[in-house]
């Protein structure tokens, strides 16, 4: 490595060593959340911009007054510490301050996919205890059609949120823009006794079949990432703002954005969604230093046509995660971008990985203890030795990531104690010592000098799940489903990678029952589609006699994988669901073509 590079690597020490010491772990008892960073940045930067969205702008102090008001009147609702209230809006003002007020409250924001609906939605607020639930009226429809078989009580419990105004408060929900309007702008004493160790946000996980698990996050645990993010990560200041259109009901958009400008003060630019028309004309106008990406959307704006100007914006530094090494170096040529921080880590994982030194495709670096061991993709298991240990890979080998549990690094886990002990890897090298497992593949790299720090890459998603459409489908979920349709005998679901695609689309092997001769596809495409969410209703389809399984009935997806949807490689039938197509059709080298193309349109 020429000296060059090493100076440029050292640059990056002062930022380092201010977030070690911010990083250093806290005991539990210690008083700090993000909503008392709010007031801070009221206090200490009253007229600097907050927020922008849809032409409203705030400063910190009117956000903070905001954020107040509705914490005062959740309270005089009856809304305590450690109570938990469910939320259903999108990105908007309103979203953000409403949080920062039930934070401030010590209260648990239990944050609903804007999306969801029927019994999932049900499940969601459900599953945490919900005492209460905020509602915005672009959420309206999908909770009126259940709020009566929830166990809040109408008129009491539920809180609605105008948005356009096309709708009027319902008659089971209180109107709280109203109601907050007399509520004091005073910070509400509470802020002060919240810990770190209290939970602030039931996050949820991507449910395949609808039914989501609610992941725990503390405070520490969202100050960390906040302060990650501010210091090392975007490096942003006061001056500086966030360009932000990813959901906020998510960890990467909430904590890696919003909680960047928590922590330093930023602004930020808010977008209900992302919209690749409005993207560049959006950057310039309101003059965004920095972006929240994931990696899906990064490949959009990478295929959208290229405009001569593409680089002069003021765009300069992006944090999210996903971004693969195919469009790396072309997105950030192209946008004339000069950091990618690209971040490692789940909501609900004890151990996260950050590009702080601005390394080319690479997750970066993690300061907790990790171990990436062998595991046989073939047969979706862990190898392990003679002794029954996990084995270590060779530098630079693709392993099985596991994050050591210990009092720094706890795992917090799921609301759903069975579930949350299915992630933990007992006794890996030593009797009693506990692992949590990512469930991804990771090897390191070598991307010269890094002060001592393992550099890591993100190679692939093992065992029961896939990334699909920037959401995670469990094959497990999936073929439960898959297996009550009556034609299907047994079938195997697994991850097949599109070109030109992030991710891994949905496979299904299927065996059809004794008598069955042949696949109904209209039927068996709409029994599919009716009870999965679009993104894991597989894409591909392969009718096979027999499913192959290991001695202990394990079902092999190697050769499937391998294999994939190549009508070449096997005699078995292959069908396709076409993009933008109902149903199911026979899978033809014209076709094939086009997906190797990348030009099938998923």
């Amino acid at each position: 490595m020429g000296v060059i590079d090493t100076v440029k690597t050292l640059t990056y020490l002062p930022a380092l060593l201010k977030l070690k010491k911010g990083m250093t772990p806290r005991p539990a008892d210690v008083k700090d959340s993000f909503g008392a960073r709010v007031e801070a940045n009221a206090k200490n930067h009253p007229n600097a911009s907050a927020i922008i969205f849809e032409g409203r702008q705030m400063n910190w102090s009117e956000f903070n007054a905001l954020a107040n008001r509705f914490a005062n009147h959740m309270h005089a609702q009856g809304v305590q510490r450690g109570d938990v209230v469910s939320i259903m809006m999108e990105n908007r003002i309103e979203y953000l301050a409403i949080l920062v007020g039930l934070n401030k409250l010590g209260a648990v924001s239990g944050l609903l996919n804007s999306n969801l609906g029927g019994n999932s939605l049900i499940h969601c607020i459900n599953v945490t205890g919900s005492s209460k639930c905020i509602v915005g009226e672009e959420c309206m429809a999908e909770l009126d059609a259940i709020q009566d078989q929830l166990s809040l009580q109408a008129g009491s419990d539920f809180f609605f949120v105008n948005d356009s105004g096309s709708r009027p408060c319902p008659n089971w929900a209180q109107d709280l823009m109203t109601n907050i309007a007399e509520a004091s702008e005073d910070n509400p004493a509470q802020t002060g006794e919240t810990t770190i160790g209290e939970t602030a946000l039931y996050i949820y996980t991507s449910g395949t079949t609808g039914l989501p698990k609610a992941a725990v996050l503390s405070n520490r645990r969202y100050l960390i990432a906040s302060d990650m993010s501010a210091l090392a990560g975007l490096q942003c200041t006061v001056t500086d703002r966030i360009y932000l259109c990813l959901p906020l009901y998510h960890a990467t958009g909430l904590l890696l954005g919003a909680g960047a400008a928590f922590a330093s003060g930023a602004s930020m630019f808010v977008r209900r969604k992302f919209s690749a028309s409005n993207f560049m004309k959006e950057i310039r106008e309101h003059n965004c230093s920095h972006m929240i990406y994931i990696g899906e959307l990064c490949r959009y704006l990478t295929n959208i046509p290229e405009q001569a100007d593409d680089a002069q914006n003021p765009l300069h530094s992006i944090m999210g995660n996903g971004m693969r090494p195919d469009i790396w170096m072309n997105f950030k040529q192209r946008y004339g971008i000069n950091r990618v921080c690209e971040f490692y880590g789940a909501s609900e994982g004890n151990v996260s990985f950050a590009n702080l030194m601005n390394k080319d495709m690479t997750v970066g670096m993690t300061s907790a203890e990790v171990a990436v061991v062998e595991y046989d993709v073939d047969n979706d298991e862990v190898v392990t030795d003679d002794a029954g240990r996990c084995i270590p890979v060779q530098p630079g080998e693709p392993g099985l990531l596991l994050g050591k549990i210990t009092p720094d690094t706890v795992f917090e886990g799921y609301t759903d104690a069975e579930a949350t002990e299915k992630k933990v890897f007992r006794n890996a090298f030593v009797d009693g010592d506990a692992w949590f497992n990512t469930g991804d593949l990771m090897r390191t790299v070598d991307v010269g000098y890094t002060l001592g720090y393992d550099h890591y890459q993100f190679v692939d998603r093992v065992g029961d799940t896939f990334r699909w459409k920037a959401e995670n489908v469990s094959t497990n979920e999936v073929g439960e489903i898959i297996n009550g349709f009556d034609q299907v005998k047994f079938c195997n679901v697994y991850g097949v990678e599109i070109p030109g695609t992030d991710g891994r689309a949905g496979m299904t092997a299927l065996t059809l029952q004794d008598g069955v001769d042949t696949l109904d596809l209209d039927r068996f495409a709409e029994f599919v589609k009716e009870s999965l969410p679009s993104y894991a209703v597989p894409v591909f389809l392969r009718i096979q006699p027999d499913i192959d399984v290991t001695g202990t009935f394990k079902m092999l997806k190697g050769d499937l994988r391998k294999q994939g949807y190549d009508i070449n490689m096997t005699d078995d039938p292959i069908f396709v669901m076409k993009s933008g197509a109902a149903t199911y059709s026979p899978m033809d080298n014209e076709y094939l073509a086009l997906i190797r193309d990348s030009s099938a349109g998923y």
